[in-house]
């Protein structure tokens, strides 16, 4: 493809990206771009359109400034291109949007332009005279003096999303395989489906732990280096260092707030620290490939050996190096012996340490054995396990539970034989005694042609079943043929030569009839090949299992319990004993509101942990913890018991809306209980949702406008910031009152208000969107 699109750029001399400095950046449109490098899309949609650049679009257009494999100049020829900011925005609005809706985002571009000029935008970015500190807002933070918190505008936010855009056309084909996060279709769960899928034998494994490090000059002047070799723009180096320098764009090896929606994280922080890395993700792809062509290969007939005077099995298991990286969250393991994980720990440090001059904390980057020792990664407890522990065998309790539905299923078969014969009786019984009124009025049974037929087909209908049934029970069969063969007189000997011949051949006849329909011989012998077929295969499954679990080892994914159980006592969902209480500061909120905060931590909890071999557990917290909590806190809010307010709300917390509609925001018991592993990527974690609480404000400030990006509505409600840090008094960095692996969201934004539209807040509440998805730096002073 890319000797494709050079031909086709040497073909048309007459194009000249680069020479655009000559042409008016305003009318910079579709016009000066040739239609063979759009293969899917030939034509561009100028700035008038509503319709901005496809992803197809994009990628040939990046792909255009790619020669002598390098890509040059991708700043001033496709970022500043003014269809290229539009599906920047576009990107920005999709989510606050709910969707792509074509009705809600054919109005983006008026509500661009109403915000910014793009062409202005462009053009600045293009001559390098766009002010990146005067787009940025400072917050800081009222307890921690000295600390503040750096957010872009939208009109900054719209250029780091162009800048995401074109670096992850460039690099995300360039990326290893086991690189996670900031990716398309490549998150936690699909890292945790390879684990499980993918992984076998493992038998040592040590995850990378960093020193608490933010990216200083340093790190910024290497990941410049790293991206030259392969961009060579400066305009694009010199707009990196400037985020770096403004503190917009951060990076912070061993913290918590990656892929986590909080506000002190760029969108451009994950591909940068994919970039950062991908050379160390290279070199250790390259031993694991290494490691595979050393090991000898096997026919699959020959890895195990069978002989008539041996019994023993062979069984062969290769050397293998499994790496997993999400983010700065780094997972190795070896299916080998213990030195060989010591000499690739030693290395991976080294490389770490010396070339990416990170720190690492030797201490907690320890090997650990994959079956004695759980490990912690990606917010979820991994060991290597017996595949028998990830699929037990059904339990003594199941078993009995299943023979009684048997049971009970054929007590209701037969209940259901006994019901169509009593009522087959009623009918023949109205038949016969209407059959008798007639012959008494009438001389002889005379009946229409109609009637006769619908009896007939009655008749005739209840004797197939009968045969049937009678054929279908062998218990039957045998009493009848028992009944009809065994101790007859007709059958001695002495008997048979004292009578006629006749009457012998027509006994014999009948016997022989009676053997061919009610001797169940044949399916007596089926019933016990079946039988028998069934527990050789259940000795064969059981015989391979048993050998399984002694040859196999398999990934076991847990969510970790006693911080699950930290984190709902820290919030305050339950007290000291573990019972659900009342969350007093949700006590302002609308009884719908309260409902969804509470809806939206269940879901997030649901969605992260539904890859888990416990879910089971994180179901119950959800289902009991959760749902009484907020039954407690409603009734807390309106003075009332609790069986007062469930009888109100029920179980299931239904909501009424201002036309008495039933809604109903929090996951069923039943919804809940059917829940399991789902095909999803990256779910966001419940950390913003749980450390997070809006407070609708009472005011009487006039009207302000949607802070979610590009909204335009001005029926808004002024909402104030309150952090669970904050609000207990915690400092996040401290594990032992605070729940470890939990983020927090910057302490600037405590007391901050934010004005949102009905269907934002619901949206926030729920989950869908993040403070990503919002611009906070438009956050309103209220007193």
């Amino acid at each position: 493809m890319l000797a494709n699109l050079r031909r086709r750029i040497s073909i048309l001399p007459s194009f000249n990206i680069n020479a655009s400095h000559s042409i008016p950046f305003f009318r910079f449109s579709s016009a000066s771009l040739p239609s063979p490098l759009l293969d899917e899309d030939p034509q561009i949609p100028s700035l008038n359109s509503v319709n901005s650049l496809s992803k197809s679009q994009l990628q040939s257009l990046v792909l255009a400034r790619y020669a002598n494999g390098n890509f040059t100049d991708l700043v001033s020829n496709v970022v500043v291109f003014p269809p290229v900011l539009l599906a920047a925005c576009r990107n920005l609005a999709a989510i606050s949007c709910n969707g792509s809706d074509p009705g809600q985002l054919s109005s983006l571009l008026p509500s661009v332009s109403k915000r910014f000029s793009l062409q202005e935008l462009g053009r600045e970015i293009r001559e390098n005279r766009f002010d990146i500190e005067a787009a940025c807002v400072k917050m800081a933070s009222p307890m921690n003096r000295g600390e503040y918190l750096v957010l872009p505008n939208l009109k900054l936010k719209v250029l780091v999303e162009a800048i995401r855009m074109v670096l992850e056309i460039v690099y995300d084909e360039r990326f290893v395989t086991f690189s996670y996060g900031g990716r398309i279709g490549m998150g936690r769960h699909t890292a945790i489906r390879y684990l499980k899928n993918s992984v076998e034998n493992p038998s040592w494994w040590f995850s990378v732990s960093f020193n608490h490090e933010k990216f200083d000059n340093r790190h910024v002047d290497k990941l410049c280096m790293f991206i030259q070799e392969k961009i060579n723009d400066k305009i694009l180096i010199d707009i990196i260092k400037r985020l770096f320098e403004c503190k917009v764009v951060g990076v912070e090896l061993g913290s918590c707030y990656f892929g986590r929606g909080f506000p002190q994280e760029s969108g451009l922080s994950s591909i940068l620290v994919n970039v950062y890395f991908n050379g160390f993700d290279k070199e250790l792809h390259e031993m694991r490939l290494q490691k595979n062509r050393e090991s000898p290969k096997f026919v699959s007939n020959e890895l195990v050996s069978r002989d008539d005077d041996d019994d023993d099995d062979v069984f062969y298991k290769p050397v293998k190096i499994y790496a997993v990286r999400y983010l700065d969250e780094i997972l190795v393991i070896t299916s080998g012996s213990k030195m060989l994980t010591l000499d690739l720990k030693n290395w991976v440090l080294k490389y770490l340490e010396g070339r990416l001059e990170l720190k690492v904390n030797t201490v907690k980057t320890a090997i650990h054995s994959a079956v004695s020792e759980k490990i912690d990664f990606i917010g979820m407890e991994l060991q290597a396990v017996q595949p028998s522990v990830l699929h037990p065998p059904v339990s003594e309790k199941a078993m009995r539970a299943q023979k009684k539905y048997l049971r009970q299923k054929e007590v209701r078969a037969l209940e259901l034989k006994n019901a169509r014969e009593r009522n087959r009786k009623k009918l023949g019984m109205k038949i016969l005694s209407h059959l008798f009124k007639k012959s008494k009025q009438s001389d002889g049974f005379k009946f229409e042609n109609q009637l006769e037929n619908d009896v007939r087909k009655i008749v005739s209908s209840w004797a197939d079943e009968v045969v049937r049934e009678f054929f279908g029970s062998l218990e039957e069969r045998w009493a009848w043929h028992r009944k009809l063969s065994a101790g007859h007189f007709l059958s001695l000997r002495h008997i048979r030569d004292q009578l006629p011949q006749e009457l012998v051949d027509s006994y014999d006849m009948f016997q022989e009839q009676v053997d061919k329909h009610l001797n169940p011989i044949k399916a007596k012998m089926a019933l016990e090949e079946e039988e028998r077929r069934k527990e050789e295969e259940e000795e064969r499954k059981y015989a391979k299992n048993t050998v399984e679990d002694l040859t196999r080892l398999c990934i076991k994914v847990d969510a970790p319990v006693e911080l699950v159980r930290k984190a709902v006592k820290l919030v305050g969902f339950t007290n000291h004993m573990g019972r659900p209480r009342p969350i007093s500061l949700l006590t302002a909120l609308e009884d719908a509101d309260i409902v969804k905060w509470y809806a939206g931590v269940g879901r997030r909890w649901l969605d992260f942990f539904c890859c888990c071999h416990n879910f089971k557990m994180v179901k119950t917290i959800v289902t009991y913890h959760l749902r009484f909590s907020c039954i407690l806190t409603l009734a807390e809010k309106h003075e009332s018991t609790k069986r007062e307010a469930m009888k109100h709300y029920t179980k299931d917390l239904k909501i009424f809306d201002m036309s008495g509609n039933e809604e109903v925001y929090f996951p069923t018991e039943r919804e809940v209980k059917m829940m399991g592993d789902r095909n999803l990527s990256d779910p966001k974690l419940v950390d913003g949702a749980i450390s997070l609480a809006l407070i609708r404000l009472a005011s009487d400030e006039p009207p302000y406008s949607c802070v979610a990006h590009f909204c335009e509505r001005t029926d808004t409600i002024v909402y104030r910031v309150r952090l669970l840090q904050k609000h207990l008094k915690v400092n996040p960095l401290d594990n032992d009152k605070w729940v470890k692996g939990m983020g927090a969201i910057h302490g600037s934004l405590n007391r901050k208000c934010l004005p949102l539209c009905p269907d934002h807040i619901h949206d926030f509440y729920m989950g869908r969107i993040t403070f990503q998805d919002i611009d906070c730096a438009s956050f309103v002073d209220v007193d």
